[in-house]
């Protein structure tokens, strides 16, 4: 009864994690006093919720009004639903303005922090103006490398009928547009003016004082108090931004050679070693090493690689990239997949692993390390495990989007009763009908045929491990690396005679009979099979009679392109 307990709250906590998740964001983190600034609150995966008690905020914001939007998106087969309540907030006083939390939708929100200067003076030159644009850069000394905010506001009074404003183009200058321009509303010098702000990530490639041009901006103004602006009929409107004076500094010259880093937080992980510190021989690991630094692109960031490991075989996959908005800082992934094959029992260790970094914010060198880990290697399982290869495999890096993992929702709610029993009932009937599939294929599997102890955690690196050892000339690691690959999709082998029997494939049959001469014969001369080419795009099975073919697809089908 215990061990179904525990299955039934496995099945259910993923669905119990997204019961109420809310979350609060606003559009800016710092403004003038006077502007606007839109306080988002979002809910995952229900309708859309009424809007909080706003009492909390009344000495420090006044509520100039509220929209709402849901959306419906489907990926995989599987619906999800966002709710969004938007709310236009105006800071009555300058200062750091904290927004508390706020019970949203069964669950609370996390509090914001918001700082609102004074209004700058230089400003006071354009109030006035029917439009004007303001420019501005964040930070304005740097490193080379290293990205800073360029923020471009255009101002206008009435609204535009049209209008078009120029990106910058800057030699030496990596420049890239963060995101949606953003839409609010200011007052300056007692006349209204709507906001249009656009953010650029601008990266220096070389030292040296630099003048960020000014941008232009031509369209044309509808003055709502003109009587001709009924018909639609503009004023023609121009506009010019002021330049911008930025110091890029060179590298440090202490800095040695490694990568060039510099950026505003970094982080090195490594996932999916054994929670027990124990691994088998001839059983691939699948770990992976994670590399994500806010400020910098994943261009900048160094490929990822496991050190030479005694007594285990190392086989990187393709590594996943990608570079996100942060809103006002880039952020920059890698991720790489390696499968680890022990090829001896004992002890496998995995050094320390550092990388050097240079912290933009504090101005000082800083290091992100994996400590190291000791791994207690047990024997091979029935000895049909595949050997460590020779050499290990190489793939080429190519860029791949950005994983939609990487923003994390870590707020809790409450869960209402009524969904907390749905949820329940729906766990129910997944887990039965998993144990029904399960029943169904112990029935159908040969007679005499058992599942094995350990099944292999994935095709796809006993594969490459069959690879590697085909290029060798061990003939038994061969024999051994086959078995355990075919065994990953048909667990009912019981040697290479019955894999010979359950091929369609001529050519792979007579590959594994000169395998077998070459491995058992007294004269094994003669030429050695072309393994890797008679199994290049996998196993091609004969059709298995009724009863003695598994209902269930492999689990990692592939295809060796």
């Amino acid at each position: 009864m215990r061990r179904w307990i525990a299955l039934l709250l496995l099945a259910l906590l993923p669905m119990l994690a997204q019961a109420a998740q809310v979350h609060a964001s606003l559009d800016r983190n710092q403004v003038q006093l006077g502007e606007t600034v839109t306080l988002n609150l979002q809910v995952e995966g229900g309708a859309l919720a009424q809007a909080p008690d706003l009492s909390a905020l009344a000495p420090d914001f006044e509520v100039l009004g509220r929209s709402s939007n849901t959306s419906v998106s489907i990926l995989n087969g599987q619906r999800s639903v966002q709710s969004t309540i938007g709310i236009a907030l105006r800071p009555t006083h300058a200062g750091q303005l904290t927004i508390p939390a706020l019970d949203f939708a069964g669950g609370q929100t996390q509090p914001l922090t918001l700082t609102v200067t004074p209004p700058d003076p230089r400003a006071a030159a354009n109030s006035g103006k029917a439009v004007f644009l303001e420019a501005s850069a964040q930070p304005t000394t740097v490193r080379v490398g290293q990205q800073l905010l360029f923020t471009v506001r255009l101002y206008f009074a009435g609204s535009l009928s049209s209008g078009s404003l120029e990106d910058p183009r800057l030699p030496g200058i990596d420049a890239r547009r963060l995101g949606d321009d953003l839409d609010y509303d200011v007052v300056r010098g007692g006349r209204a003016y709507h906001v249009i702000e656009r953010r650029y990530a601008l990266i220096p490639q070389h030292a040296g004082a630099i003048e960020l041009p000014s941008l232009q901006f031509q369209g044309e103004l509808i003055d709502p108090t003109d009587p001709d602006s009924f018909f639609a009929m503009g004023t023609p409107a121009m506009a010019a931004s002021p330049t911008v004076s930025i110091d890029v500094q060179p590298v440090p010259t202490q800095w040695g050679s490694s990568a060039w880093l510099p950026a505003r937080s970094l982080a090195l992980s490594l996932e999916g070693l054994p929670a027990d510190g124990k691994a088998r021989v001839g059983q691939p690991l699948d770990l992976a090493m994670t590399l994500q630094a806010t400020g910098l692109p994943y261009e900048a960031l160094p490929a990822l690689s496991l050190p030479e490991l005694k007594g285990a075989t190392v086989y990187p996959d393709k590594p996943v990239t990608g570079t996100r908005n942060g809103g006002q800082w880039l952020i920059g992934r890698r991720q790489q997949n390696f499968a680890v094959v022990p090829g001896q029992a004992g002890t496998l260790t995995i050094p320390a692993i550092t990388l050097k970094w240079w912290n933009v914010q504090s101005g000082r060198v800083e290091e992100a390390r994996i400590p190291a880990h000791a791994l207690t290697v047990l024997p091979a399982a029935g000895g049909s495990a595949a050997p460590a290869a020779s050499a290990p495999a190489t793939t080429t890096s190519a860029p791949m989007p950005f994983a939609n993992t990487v923003a994390a929702k870590a707020v809790a709610g409450r869960v209402p009763a009524w969904r907390v029993l749905v949820l329940v009932g729906t766990g129910v009937l997944l887990l039965g009908g998993a144990l029904a599939a399960w029943w169904v294929w112990q029935r159908r599997l040969r007679p005499g045929a058992q599942a094995p102890a350990s099944a292999s955690p994935s095709s796809r690196a006993l594969r490459l491990a069959f690879l590697a050892a085909a290029r060798g000339s061990d003939v038994a690691a061969q024999s051994h690396a086959l078995l355990a690959w075919a065994r990953a999709e048909r667990p009912g082998l019981t040697g290479l005679g019955a894999l010979a029997e359950a091929l369609a494939s001529a050519a792979q049959r007579e590959a594994i009979d000169s395998l077998q001469r070459r491995r058992f014969a007294a004269d094994a001369s003669g030429p050695s099979p072309d393994l890797a080419s008679a199994f290049r795009h996998g196993f091609r099975w004969r059709e298995a009679p009724p009863g003695e073919e598994s209902p269930l697809p492999p689990l990692y089908p592939f295809k060796l392109r």
